[in-house]
């Protein structure tokens, strides 16, 4: 093993750490933590819980990663988090392990969680998604891919968000947000497509067009929903229309934005 530990962090001999691997000082890993290759961990981090992260990640200053949920209805079952690998968890960000014997809650792969920033008890975060500064993920929020948050944005319980999503600083969100949106405001509001993140992303005319179609069938028709859905099932079968017919299927019951 060629990691760099520090001799004033606290490891536990059990704990799994992989090659390469930094820990700087004062920092905590509990016994059934398990650190992926090339992460790095810096002074004051604690890990702790069934917690793996995976590889290349960065943890700052501050971070609590695995602690228990602040759920009361939790009673001491074993849970854990899980990492990817290449997410930067920046200082004093805290990711809680999940409620319910064997749940997790999930990071994805390169993402970034800026400081003070709060993932809750089993929480799905995507892969590539940003949250920053001081947004809070209640419990079970579930977020897709690419999905960016402003600051200060606050994210009720149970919620889903569709991938591609923007959500401006400050946002309330209460209900769930279908993909490829944009939404601000207290109370939130769709103001139209994240037109700007699809082009940023490679998304063709074509697509952003089909994209167009269903965002005008939900919001710019006068059908309710669940007309919407069933004209949407009739549409084209495209990769665009099945993901949001998917989305609709599986919401998580509070309505949409």
């Amino acid at each position: 093993m060629t990691s760099k530990i520090h001799e004033m962090a606290v490891i536990h001999p059990n704990a799994r750490i992989g090659n390469d691997v930094e820990i700087g000082p004062f920092a905590v890993v509990g016994e059934f933590v398990t650190i992926g290759d090339g992460t790095k961990i810096a002074p004051h981090a604690v890990i702790d819980g069934h917690t793996t992260i995976g590889r290349e990640c960065n943890i700052y200053p501050g971070a609590s990663i695995g602690a228990a949920p602040q759920d009361l209805k939790y009673r001491g079952e074993e849970t854990s988090v899980i990492i990817g690998d290449r997410t930067s968890v920046r200082e004093c960000v805290t990711i809680n392990r999940a409620v319910g014997e064997g749940e997790v809650t999930r990071v994805g792969n390169d993402v970034l969680l800026m400081a003070y920033s709060h993932v809750g008890h089993n929480c799905i975060v995507g892969n590539n998604a940003v949250i920053a500064n001081c947004v809070p993920l209640a419990g079970h929020v579930v977020l897709g891919e690419f999905v960016t948050v402003g600051g200060l944005a606050g994210i009720h319980q149970f919620v889903h968000i569709g991938d591609h999503v923007m959500i401006g600083g400050m946002t309330r969100i209460s209900q769930d947000v279908p993909p490829y949106l944009l939404v601000v405001g207290n109370p939130s509001e769709v103001h139209g497509l994240n037109l700007v993140g699809l082009k940023r992303r490679g998304f063709t005319p074509e697509d952003r067009l089909e994209i167009k179609k269903i965002f005008k069938l939900i919001y710019r028709s006068k059908l309710n929903l669940s007309q919407a859905i069933e004209e949407l099932r009739k549409m084209e079968k495209t990769k665009y229309t099945v993901k949001y017919l998917e989305f609709l299927e599986n919401a998580s019951g509070r309505g949409i934005v």
